[in-house]
């Protein structure tokens, strides 16, 4: 029994010694992270209690008769002790690497906020030239007299300009998604009106190019829904870009639109869109919809393409609560088919809905404030083309200061840019809303600059103004904007007392 009650006893000083090692490791480690204060040495007081407890074995052992309870109870003093270490060093272990989790997502936020101001920064400096590029681009064109040859120059430079565009528009999509900042809007809009949109578009790139357009659609998704219609609008012409861009002349793109289910609040609808073109092999469908994929690089260099917007718009898809599916064949074509849940516009929400205005911007005046002479030259002569006289402010200070010495009634409409000196619009919105000036709180405002992120979008529409549109922006979208918010505007203003 001795011999037991002895192994007892010098196995627990033993595992002791083993502790007070432990210890005063843990004890370098904890004293070399700054975080730790200065006064340190309570990190010794148990390694003191410790060689206490050692010396204490061992003077039992050498000078003591101790009963086999003492002994259990010593050796289960060191076990503890070894188990409270070991607890000990899971716990820090655990505490450090939350504290590196926690240190790598904030170098990533950090990283993702600079990602994200160099995209904006650069995609404002991109769009500023493209602005001027496509602007006087577009002037050239309307103007008369010119030469075939002139006229396929002007129309190429455009087409390439546009095609740079879209691939910017894309990436800054991307990146929205990725980051979860993606946000969709829920707004009443007529189908209808969309697709006859969407029409005009596809059959003028289908005629350019010399392929048929067709077009069908039941009469039962002739109805209001509500929800994002531009996101809308950006999946279905991406798709039809894309049948229309990789299919050669003389070829056929289809677009059909019928309803596939209907409840009590809401429609799902089926969008197909196919053509005749090229076409995919069987294994590249399950890569198409990832991000710079592109099943050939020999058709990439004859029909373009980054491989970005098919991945955006599965991603749109997505977001709106759908699914896309496609079935392709290689030389025989492609047909993408989406399937959209659209929520109906309650009947108060379809009364409310404007009618088309039916105006025109001739004799309207309209206030510009834009701070690159270039942009502001393209925009005053595009609306001088349609007969609007314009003002031009170089800062949101003198349009400020223009808006506030006017005639109630003399401006009819305020197109503002966002990053200006002296006074930005964002600014220069919220103190002509917040102004006593009559027209102050029905002067349609729409934002005309080359910040196109969401938080751009939402700012703009928060600080007062009524829509934002993106640099550089399609004339006839420019010019319907304008009539839209200015028959807006007008109604408000006949019904004021």
């Amino acid at each position: 029994m001795n011999w037991i009650i002895n192994g007892m006893i010098y196995l627990g000083a033993a595992l002791m010694v083993y502790n007070i090692w432990g210890f005063l490791q843990f004890t370098k480690q904890i004293q070399q992270q700054e975080s730790v204060s200065k006064e340190r040495t309570f990190l010794y007081i148990p390694i003191v209690l410790l060689v206490f407890f050692l010396i204490g074995y061992l003077m039992v052992a050498l000078f003591g008769k101790p009963t086999l309870i003492i002994a259990g109870i010593l050796f289960g003093g060191s076990i503890f002790v070894f188990i409270m270490y070991i607890t000990l060093l899971r716990v820090t272990d655990i505490v450090r690497n939350n504290e590196r989790l926690e240190a790598e997502l904030i170098a990533a936020e950090e990283s993702n906020r600079a990602k994200n101001s160099f995209l904006a920064t650069v995609s404002h400096e991109m769009r500023t030239p493209m602005n001027v590029i496509i602007g006087l681009d577009t002037l050239a064109l309307k103007s008369g007299n010119l030469s075939p040859e002139t006229k396929d120059y002007l129309e190429k430079i455009g087409a390439s300009a546009h095609h740079l565009l879209d691939l910017i528009n894309n990436i800054l999509d991307i990146n929205s998604i990725e980051n979860g900042s993606l946000e969709m809007v829920n707004e009443p809009f007529l189908l209808h009106d969309s697709l006859e949109q969407l029409n005009a578009i596809s059959e003028t790139l289908c005629n350019r190019k010399g392929l048929t357009y067709q077009f069908s659609a039941e009469d039962e998704v002739n109805h209001r829904y509500i929800g994002d219609e531009l996101r809308l609008k950006q999946m279905l012409l991406s798709l039809l870009d894309n049948a229309v861009k990789y299919t050669n002349a003389p070829g056929t793109v289809s677009f059909s639109v019928s309803l596939e289910a209907r409840s009590e609040q809401s429609d799902t609808i089926r969008f197909v869109i196919s053509d005749t073109g090229i076409g995919m092999d069987e294994d590249f469908l399950p890569k198409l919809f990832t991000v710079f994929s592109r099943e050939d690089s020999r058709s990439t260099s004859s029909y373009g393409g980054s491989g970005l917007s098919l991945a955006v718009t599965k991603r749109i898809v997505e977001q709106l609560n759908g699914t896309i599916h496609v079935d392709s064949r290689k030389n025989q074509g492609s047909t993408f088919t989406v399937l959209l849940p659209l929520e109906k516009a309650p009947e108060t929400v379809v009364e409310t809905l404007e009618p088309e205005p039916d105006i025109s911007l001739n004799g309207k005046r309209i206030l510009i404030a834009e701070d690159i002479p270039e942009n502001a030259e393209i925009v005053i002569d595009l609306l001088e083309l349609e007969g609007a006289s314009t003002d031009h402010a170089v800062n949101g200070a003198i349009a400020l200061d223009y808006f506030l010495k006017s005639e109630p009634g003399y401006y009819d409409a305020i197109l503002m840019d966002l990053r200006m000196p002296e006074m930005d619009g964002l600014t220069a919105t919220k103190k002509i809303r917040a102004s006593n000036h009559p027209d102050a709180k029905t002067i349609p405002i729409i934002a005309l600059t080359a910040n196109a992120f969401e938080s751009d979008i939402r700012d703009s529409l928060n600080s007062g103004m009524d829509a934002h549109l993106a640099k550089p922006a399609d004339s006839d979208m420019l010019y319907g904007t304008l009539k839209k918010y200015i028959y807006r505007h007008l109604t408000e203003r006949s019904d004021r007392p």
